[in-house]
């Protein structure tokens, strides 16, 4: 998960407001304490933490609950405000005709994250080209591209050429009619006047539209000088921060950028070229929170699921009808949606109950599940009261594995069909959970 111990150290805090009995001064500066010690071992700034920790206590004091709202909801609601604020508004690079580029200094992640980007853009209906000018760097376009047949973005370079201006002057002609380019640009070990001066030329060259900073989230309190010093060059219109899953230094880059007005556009959480978010300061501080983000579960779910599919799959749960077929398909959905511990950050509470080891455990399971259902016949899938014995064991010499997984596959199916039955069979359980797809494309007449 993004910023593990950070979040594991504010849910700790958090849990206190929430079994407490009620809530008084003492427990109040207990929380604020717990909270700063969370934020400065996350390298957050002193003058900073100690400003949003006098606000937190100031509001939890003296502000007085809105109706139908507990004192302990509202001083948690106050938290999770005052986190919010510190860190600052976002702003979305825009699926636009535009000319885009990449600054920031060696290892920060800058190529890698020029092919993310290309590909987010890209899946937003953008024609993308990539633009290899950093002359400086051996296997700079190499690396570039190879991203971009991973990603099918063309690129352009001429590793020959040592002039960052004419490669982007030829990259011009040669990607004329394309929406959107990304020129990945040099980079050095610090800043130099020579490399600044670099940029500029190819910003006024290509008439570059947004300059995004490319920064290491494990940079902590030193993002913000690095921010400064590329924000005052090139007028910086966003940042990437990358290498964000896990670092103890994150809170630091994240306030530090924060300070200095540059906004931050997407965060990297992983080394695949799909680990780009779109950087949302209450989304985050939400699931560092363990509070869940239902939202973006509901977006993801729908960038790999196709809607009517998954329509006539909540119809027929709805109407009772749950074989292994529907089991299978479920397991289909959330397979695409990426690995289980980013989907279990998502949904309230339940990042915070899985270790990591029973996650590993439970992708296994999972997986091996699948290949299993691989060797039933239609007629096992839709009448999983027929496995027997004989059928258990041709199932397991067919997949690979023993009867005992089979049977273990079986007893799950069992319990979550019981567990629908249970469910519906409770109204009111029902009626919330057409309330929340309603706005997510599966509305239902009940």
């Amino acid at each position: 998960m993004v910023l593990e111990g950070l979040g594991q150290s504010l849910r700790n805090a958090i849990k206190k407001l929430a079994n407490a009995s009620h809530i008084d001064q003492k427990l109040v500066k207990e929380v604020v304490k717990d909270i700063q010690r969370a934020l400065l071992q996350a390298d957050v700034n002193v003058k900073l933490v100690l400003q949003m920790t006098k606000e937190l206590e100031q509001r939890a004091l003296t502000e007085k609950p809105p109706a139908g709202m507990s004192s302990r909801e509202h001083v948690i609601r106050i938290v999770y405000e005052e986190l919010v604020k510190i860190i600052g508004k976002p702003k979305e690079i825009p699926a636009k005709p535009q000319r885009i580029l990449m600054v920031g200094l060696y290892g920060q992640g800058k190529t890698t994250t020029s092919g993310k980007l290309a590909k987010d853009l890209h899946k937003r209906g953008m024609k993308v080209g990539l633009v290899a000018t950093d002359v400086h760097r051996p296997a700079a376009y190499d690396q570039l591209s190879q991203i971009g047949k991973k990603i099918n973005v063309p690129v352009f370079g001429d590793p020959k050429e040592k002039s960052a201006v004419k490669i982007a002057k030829r990259a011009l002609k040669e990607f004329e009619g394309y929406d959107v380019l990304i020129f990945d640009t040099s980079g050095r070990h610090s800043l130099e006047r020579d490399l600044i001066q670099e940029i500029k030329d190819v910003a006024k060259t290509v008439d570059a539209e947004s300059k995004i900073l490319v920064l290491d989230a494990q940079t902590g309190q030193q993002a913000g000088p690095q921010a400064k010093a590329f924000h005052d060059a090139v007028g910086l219109t966003g940042v990437i921060l990358t290498k964000l899953d896990g670092t103890a230094k994150g809170g630091g880059a994240l306030s530090a950028i924060a300070e200095t007005g540059a906004p931050i556009s997407y965060i990297g959480v992983g080394e695949h070229l799909e680990d780009l978010e779109k950087f949302e300061p209450d989304r985050f501080i939400s699931r560092l929170l363990g509070m869940g983000d239902i939202k973006s579960l509901i977006e993801s779910a729908s960038e790999v699921m196709d809607e009517e599919k998954a329509e006539e799959l909540t119809k027929k749960m709805m109407s009772g009808k749950f074989s292994l077929k529907e089991m299978y398909e479920q397991m289909e959905m959330l397979q695409g949606m990426g690995p289980l511990k980013k989907l279990a950050a998502m949904i309230p509470g339940l990042g915070d109950k899985i270790g990591e080891q029973d996650m590993e455990k439970t992708q296994e399971r999972l997986a091996r599940w699948r290949v299993i259902m691989d060797s039933m016949t239609d007629f096992e899938l839709e009448n999983p009261k027929e496995i027997k014995s004989s059928r258990v064991s041709r199932i397991a010499r067919g997949s690979g594995t023993s009867p005992r997984d089979v049977r273990e596959l079986l007893k799950q199916y069992n319990n979550s069909r019981k567990a629908m039955k249970g469910f519906m069979g409770n109204r009111k359980m029902r009626r919330q959970l057409m309330k929340q797809m309603k706005g997510s494309g599966f509305e239902q007449e009940e």
